[in-house]
């Protein structure tokens, strides 16, 4: 404390015991000191004096002392020492945070938390500010670059729009912000990354010029440096910054595609097995698996989602999924997201879809990865989550998948050899009438999928029996009827409505096969008809 008392009077004199100044009357000697002396050594102890008292006197420093800083940065520009000083002092009095010993008058105290976002506003208003700060990070001297880059990262919390917009008009803006991803300084790299994520997040053109100015590929170095999905916070703050990137923009989908960056995915999956996942790798294996995501979403274009579908077999992302799905000690939220994604891989591309039925688990002896999906779905004991994911999957199997369609309706016809062996088909048909009301659920869900576009199914499926040991086994569609009527709980019957909605739908010899029921007409029509609580009425509706 002494010694800094003795640097202010060094800078401004020694004053009287009975006239003490204020802290406003300091500050303002200090910025008379900085605008107007003919000594850069003057108007350097001036600017490291108003630095250290930025954060008592922040308003004093702010309201005083913003237009002098700026003119330093103008004027002396060679001088790193006071530029560093001057931007230093700029980012503390735009900072949100209210520091200890910070003097704030009764007026603004209200408002405090809001003098960072209200001295941006002023700063930003003279557009020409903002290219200042960009200019610096031409600077390598990290006295220099470090706080202009943790200023403009500032200015991005404070007011990201405004200042997107500032940054995409400054001639080379965006490119001087992506050579530091190309620092060998870690502390400059990977706040730059951070500084990244926030000047592209909803808008769409920045995120083009970062696209086409190579960031993916300066990303992807940075991930492979720092040790891929075993890497540390580094590798998940680059994933997100390519996920700001290629979400709902299809121009950078394209690019990413065509620029073969897709087979750059692949060693973030080839994980080495440990006893534990640590919290690091699986959130970057999450946001991989999200990127992935992003990529074969639905909602892009139908086109578009194939190619990077069929790009995924080709490189082994697919196959590397699935091994994912079929290892041991995998948590369950990456392996919820390892579900889904493989769900979306296989959506409509039937290449993909005949992949995942030949994939088989590495137990003796080996099962279909489909049937052991299957039994997750239909296992009370595992999460509601995961059990929805199985089910995208299935949904997603037989989206367009005629063949696949017509395998599972034939694996429920009668043989004339009865086949011991379980199947995807007689697990659904147990399900369906389990007694547990989810399992009979996502089995009437899967089944009706399998009908959608199936006219040949649905007549197929008519043939159906329960049984081959009784003398009269009942078909499927009267037992289907049976179970609406004596199953109280709404999901039991939702989802046999569903399935028989599906099946009656331009198929008129299911409809004049339950006709020939003599319970279905009269139970459907009595229910319609009562309307005693509100599930009746979400069946009815339904």
């Amino acid at each position: 404390m002494e010694y800094f008392k003795s640097g202010l009077k060094t800078v401004l004199g020694t004053p009287d015991v009975e006239e003490q100044p204020s802290g406003a009357d300091i500050v303002e000697r200090l910025v008379d000191r900085v605008q107007h002396s003919t000594l850069l050594a003057d108007r350097r102890d001036a600017c490291r004096a108003l630095k250290a008292l930025s954060r008592k006197y922040r308003i004093e420093v702010g309201a005083k002392g913003m237009d002098a800083l700026c003119q330093v940065l103008q004027q002396d520009r060679a001088d790193a020492e006071i530029a560093s000083y001057a931007l230093d002092t700029l980012r503390l009095i735009m900072h949100n945070e209210i520091y200890e010993e910070e003097e704030i008058p009764d007026v603004t105290a209200k408002d405090s938390h809001k003098l960072g976002e209200r001295f941006t506003e002023i700063f930003i208003k003279k557009k020409e500010n903002v290219g200042l700060v960009l200019d610096y990070l031409e600077e390598f001297d990290f006295h220099v670059r470090w706080p202009a880059l943790q200023l403009l990262l500032l200015l991005l919390t404070n007011k990201a729009k405004d200042v997107q917009e500032m940054i995409l008009v400054s001639p080379m803006g965006v490119s001087k912000l992506i050579d530091m991803l190309s620092d060998s300084r870690e502390v400059i790299r990977n706040n730059s990354v951070l500084l990244l994520t926030l000047l592209t997040k909803s808008n769409a053109n920045i995120q083009k010029i970062l696209a086409f100015e190579n960031a993916f590929d300066r990303l992807f170095d940075v991930i492979q440096e720092e040790g891929n999905a075993d890497g540390g916070i580094v590798v998940q703050d680059c994933l997100n910054l390519m996920l700001t990137l290629l979400r709902n923009n299809i121009s950078t989908q394209n690019f990413f595609k065509e620029g073969n960056f897709i087979s750059r995915i692949l060693p973030l999956l080839q994980l080495p097995a440990v006893d534990e996942w640590p919290i690091q790798r699986i959130n970057n294996v999450h946001s991989v698996l999200q990127i992935i995501r992003t990529l074969v979403s639905p909602t892009n274009p139908a086109q578009a989602t194939s190619s990077c579908q069929q790009a995924m077999y080709t490189s082994g992302i697919l196959k590397a999924i699935c091994d994912l799905l079929i290892a041991n000690g995998v948590p369950r939220n990456p392996l919820t997201e390892a579900i889904y994604t493989v769900a979306e891989l296989i959506r409509g591309h039937n290449d993909n879809q005949s992949f995942l039925e030949s994939v088989k688990s590495y137990e003796s002896p080996p099962k279909d990865i489909l049937l052991l999906l299957l039994c997750t779905m239909l296992s009370d004991k595992q999460p509601f989550d995961m059990r929805c994911a199985v089910l995208y999957v299935f949904q997603c199997f037989l989206y367009r998948n005629d063949f696949g369609k017509m395998k599972i309706v034939q694996k429920l016809l009668p043989l004339e050899k009865e086949v011991t062996e379980t199947c995807i088909s007689n697990l659904l048909c147990r399900g369906l009438f389990n007694k547990e009301p989810l399992n009979s659920w996502f089995s009437a869900v899967v089944l009706s999928h399998a009908l959608i576009d199936n006219p040949e199914g649905k007549e197929k499926l008519l043939n159906v029996k329960l049984s081959s040991s009784d003398n009269d086994p009942p078909t499927l569609l009267q037992q289907i009827v049976s179970s609406i009527q004596t199953n109280d709980k709404a999901q039991f019957k939702i989802g046999y409505l569903m399935f028989l909605s599906t099946w009656f739908a331009h198929c008129s010899l299911a409809v004049e096969s339950f006709l020939k029921i003599n319970t279905g007409i009269p139970y459907f029509i009595t229910q319609t008809n009562r309307l005693e609580n509100e599930e009746i009425e979400e069946i009815v509706s339904g």
